[in-house]
């Protein structure tokens, strides 16, 4: 990422930007299911799309208020990118129907992704110059077997130097064991929309935060940092549109609380600028613009336009995922992360500095895409890869 916050950190040699790619599919991706996970989104989204319409006029005029020009001119402005490298392991290969109560969503994954692969994923992440990785999640292995080897991870990268390792942890008991296994950073994930909080969490969204609160202060009496991952600040799948100040009510509380960082999560990925800059003045009325970070999904293509009006806003923190794996299980189409691949490709057009190696990122990318079994969502690798193969040919 880029001087953004995201899944995975990244540090920039500029005043400098860092970066963090990440592969989970919205922070806060653990989810369980009501009856009401049956809604039909196709009818949600299109609600939502005609909610959005009627706002487009003051949309508009909030977006002119940034312009192209604005960000060009910070090219030592640093970014940091927040890599997910557990989004892996979050990947539906089906949608809620009738019959699913109380049941996690089955994953893309047939088997689980051995321990050392996982490893060595992370630490070629860490080789193209990402300062901040999110390695895994300290969640109920009954739930997510994919992430039962949370300490096992943690422990094979303690001894990487230089690098921030953050992990997920829902509540005090994912806290009490991510210590024990030696994390320096954890992560909350409350939700802006109150139906999509009750359906990933099985609590509202007061109830989250007070769970989050009690996760903060504990992490403080082991002076450990604490992350805040918003999801759904744009769009819900089961209420449609959310509004900005429901995000921004979210975000001071996780504020109040003493969260180092608020990561705003477009978890289903239907932003556009013209909805992302109204979500983002509302919380910068409550959030100073240093403790903010961005995270969008692109299942619309909108990723990197509102990433891109986001740092003219003045965040500098992004979450991306390298290759753009990582998905939301709630939402029919959603794909996955903004590829980091493609952010640090858009920075190095425009002239910032990101201290990533392009082209280790992409064999990171290559690595775990092929353990996966799939090809790169990273339209920037695949590209270059052509590019690559061609001249090799000439």
């Amino acid at each position: 990422m880029i001087t953004t916050k995201g899944m995975q950190r990244g540090r920039f040699l500029n005043p400098l930007s860092q970066l963090v790619t990440g592969f989970s599919s919205s922070a806060a991706a653990i989810p369980t299911c009501s009856s009401s996970a049956a809604m039909d989104t196709t009818n949600q989204m299109q609600s939502l799309h005609s909610r959005k319409s009627t706002k487009a006029t003051e949309h508009t005029s909030a977006f002119k208020k940034f312009s192209i020009t604005a960000l060009s001119r910070s090219h030592n402005w640093p970014l940091r990118f927040i890599h997910n490298s557990h989004a892996a392991n979050y990947l539906p290969n089906r949608y809620f129907t009738s019959d699913c109560t109380n049941k996690f969503p089955s994953k893309n994954e047939k088997s689980i992704v051995p321990t050392d692969v996982k490893v060595e994923f992370i630490k070629l992440l860490v080789s193209s110059g990402l300062s901040v990785v999110e390695a895994t999640s300290f969640v109920s292995p009954k739930w997510v077997p994919q992430l039962a080897d949370a300490k096992d991870v943690l422990s094979a990268i303690q001894d990487v130097e230089g690098v921030s390792f953050p992990v997920l942890t829902p509540n005090l008991k994912g806290l009490e064991l991510a210590v024990a296994a030696g994390a320096k950073e954890v992560a909350v994930f409350p939700a802006a929309s109150e139906s999509f909080s009750k359906a990933n969490l099985n609590s509202g969204i007061e109830d989250n935060l007070a769970r989050c609160r009690d996760i903060a202060s504990a992490s403080r009496s082991h002076s450990i940092p604490v992350r805040g991952y918003m999801s759904c600040v744009v769009g819900c799948p089961f209420e449609g549109y959310v509004a900005p100040a429901k995000v921004a009510y979210v975000a001071k509380a996780l504020y109040e609380m003493g969260c180092s960082e608020i990561s705003l999560g477009d978890t289903i990925g239907v932003g556009t600028p013209g909805t992302v800059v109204p979500m983002l003045e509302a919380v910068l009325d409550v959030v100073p613009v240093d403790k903010l970070a961005v995270h969008f999904h692109d299942t619309y293509g909108q990723a990197l336009s509102n990433t891109l009006i986001s740092l003219q806003m003045g965040i500098s923190v992004v979450d991306s995922s390298v290759s753009g794996i990582g998905g939301c299980p709630y939402a029919k189409g959603a794909t996955g992360n903004l590829a980091t691949e493609d952010v640090v490709y858009m920075l190095d057009g425009l002239g910032v500095k990101t201290n990533v190696d392009l082209g280790k990122l992409m064999q990171a990318g290559d690595f775990i895409c092929k353990h996966l079994g799939r090809p790169s969502n990273s339209r920037a690798a695949t590209a270059l890869s052509k590019v690559k193969a061609h001249a090799s040919k000439l």
